[in-house]
């Protein structure tokens, strides 16, 4: 693609951002369509500054990762209701001169565990109190499933619980239970620290496994799941439903899954 004064410039913002697929999967779906867009990543330590280069550049849309969900709300001209309500934001769309904050991740997540188990009326435990673990709680909860945040912040854990009317344990406390869904929200596991654990699955009794990490494809605790019999679910797939709204929300287009799944697995197998 020529790049020109016409580009539309589009990026995902966050640190560290070595482990994204985002520009690949976005880069495909620009390409599918023929759009005169790239997508770039932009880690930053500043997010204040990069927010201001965003609106100076006039980029068209960002997506936000760790450990940015939250805390670019006040940066922003407006939120949309659901993402005021989980309390993060990982989607920005710049209309005309205005940066709105969306949140994608609750859909996503739900998407993703459709295609595995019905989440609603099950009780599923969330490692984690992130942007991620509170999209996710909140959309498990709009199912009427019963959600408990298992988070090592005890101020953040407790934080999400009750804005939830849910309940918050320990990441110790998990030791012993049983639960139907687990899900880990936090980025343990993830490339290039994939040889670890967030939790001792063989201390539990769970039926599903969702690992919203993506890279590793299959993470240390999905293997860990799959050997004891439990069904998995891996972040792929939240990735790519996250990212279509995404792309839809910029766009106005529906999105291209297949070719965005192509090439993230490309890139992952």
């Amino acid at each position: 693609m020529k790049i020109d004064e016409d580009t539309d410039l589009y990026g995902v913002v966050g640190i560290p951002l070595r482990h994204s697929l985002s520009p690949v999967m976005h880069t495909a779906a620009f390409e599918a369509y023929g759009l005169n867009a790239v997508y770039r990543a932009f880690e930053s330590t500043n997010l204040a500054n990069t927010v201001k280069g965003a609106r100076a550049m006039g980029i068209r849309g960002l997506s936000v990762t760790i450990p940015y969900k939250s805390d670019i709300i006040p940066l922003l001209d407006r939120v949309d209701p659901i993402a005021e309500k989980i309390g993060a934001v990982n989607t920005v769309v710049n209309r005309d001169g205005s940066l709105v904050g969306y949140n994608t991740d609750a859909a996503g997540a739900i998407d993703a565990l459709r295609e595995v188990v019905d989440p609603r009326k099950k009780n599923t435990v969330i490692l984690g109190s992130g942007g991620a673990a509170k999209a996710i709680a909140y959309g498990l909860k709009e199912q009427g499933g019963k959600v408990t945040i298992a988070a090592r912040s005890k101020k953040a854990g407790e934080d999400l619980a009750l804005r939830l009317n849910s309940a918050y344990i320990t990441i110790g406390e998990i030791r012993g239970m049983r639960m139907d869904i687990l899900i880990n929200a936090t980025p343990v596991g993830m490339y290039p620290q994939e040889e670890q654990l967030p939790v001792d699955l063989s201390a539990i009794r769970v039926e599903t496994v969702m690992d919203i990490v993506y890279n590793p494809l299959e993470t240390p605790l999905l293997k860990k799941a799959a050997a004891l019999g439990c069904r998995t679910i891996s972040g792929v797939r939240m990735l790519i439903f996250q990212g279509a709204e995404q792309f839809r929300l910029w766009t106005g287009l529906e999105a291209p899954v297949e070719a965005m799944e192509t090439a993230v697995m490309k890139v992952l197998t």
